[in-house]
């Protein structure tokens, strides 16, 4: 790992928020699109195809997967599986705002797994940040209006979705670190393609176990294709792309601070695409996490040398 900061470093900063914008537009336009398919099945369409365009850019750079990236890319895809189907079947037993607050757990989970796993203390700075940011999702899940609901809101007790919400945040953070620990010593595109290749396939076995797959039913209309297009090209292909070129330039805490801008970009796409409105502790919420980034970034620069948090 670099100690000082460089272009490098900055340049995977940017790309991991570039994902979170990305991320950000899936919120709206997969909104529309589950009405005519299966979460399931549109899960095992979208990695499909991703698989398939890097496979077809690997054709052509004769690249051959060896077993050391195909074990550490089904490692990270499990995790990524994982992750996708808890966070799914947990939103039909809880509310999207708990939901999303639950999920955006993954940023204090990140430091504490980093330290257990990898063995290394986050920085104060990314501390500091990581701290802000789970302020800011709480005030950014809430679509409260004033303290009295706000406080009602989150003092219910946890049930059924709630929990399984929990564990998908956990494997999420769980891929992030382990993104650490293994893109460094990994070819780029072959580690790339076992993960997504393995999303795939469990997808495939999920929806042949738990769904009667019937094209029949499915409604292919402008919605659902355009909901296939933009999450397998960009918010899986190019993404999880970036992700798995990009992620090791950044330390895992830093990289949760910065995906947790997700849900300020997708409050944005939906306000502008749906109209939906950002109540006063959303924006209270998006400015934290704003903050959190910020210190986090100037705090490391100015009083730890440098060093990567």
């Amino acid at each position: 790992m670099k100690n000082k900061f460089s272009p490098t470093h900055f340049i995977g900063e940017g790309a991991l928020l570039l994902m979170t914008v990305i991320w950000g537009g899936t919120f709206v336009i997969v909104k529309e699109a589950l009405n005519d398919i299966t979460p399931m099945l549109f899960i095992a369409i979208r990695f499909s195809i991703a698989s398939l365009l890097v496979l077809v850019l690997l054709l052509f750079k004769r690249y051959k997967l060896n077993s050391s990236e195909l074990r550490s890319g089904i490692l990270l895809g499990i995790f990524l599986f994982l992750g996708f189907v808890f966070q799914t079947v947990g939103l039909k037993y809880t509310t999207a705002t708990k939901s999303g607050f639950i999920t955006g757990s993954l940023v204090v989970m990140i430091p504490a797994l980093q330290l257990f796993i990898e063995k290394k203390k986050p920085t104060k700075g990314a501390l500091i940040g990581t701290a802000l940011v789970f302020v800011g999702i709480i005030f950014l899940s809430s679509g409260s209006a004033t303290p009295s609901s706000f406080l009602a809101e989150f003092g219910q007790d946890f049930n059924t979705g709630d929990y399984l919400t929990l564990i998908c945040s956990l494997f999420f953070a769980l891929h992030v670190v382990y993104m650490d620990i293994i893109s460094p010593g990994h070819n780029f595109w072959l580690l790339f393609l076992s993960q997504l290749i393995t999303v795939a396939i469990l997808a495939w076995i999920a929806t042949l176990s738990f769904h009667t797959v019937s094209f029949e039913t499915l409604y292919i209309n402008d919605n659902l294709i355009n909901g296939i297009l933009y999450t397998s090209v960009l918010a899986t292909f190019v993404n999880f792309g970036l992700q798995t070129r990009f992620q090791k330039e950044v330390s895992p805490t830093k990289a949760g601070i910065i995906y947790s801008f997700e849900p300020i970009f997708a409050a944005l796409f939906a306000y502008f695409l749906l109209s939906e409105k950002i109540s006063n502790f959303g924006m209270i919420g998006g400015a934290f996490i704003f903050c959190g980034l910020i210190i986090s970034e100037i705090y490391d620069y100015y009083f730890n040398g440098g060093k990567k948090s």
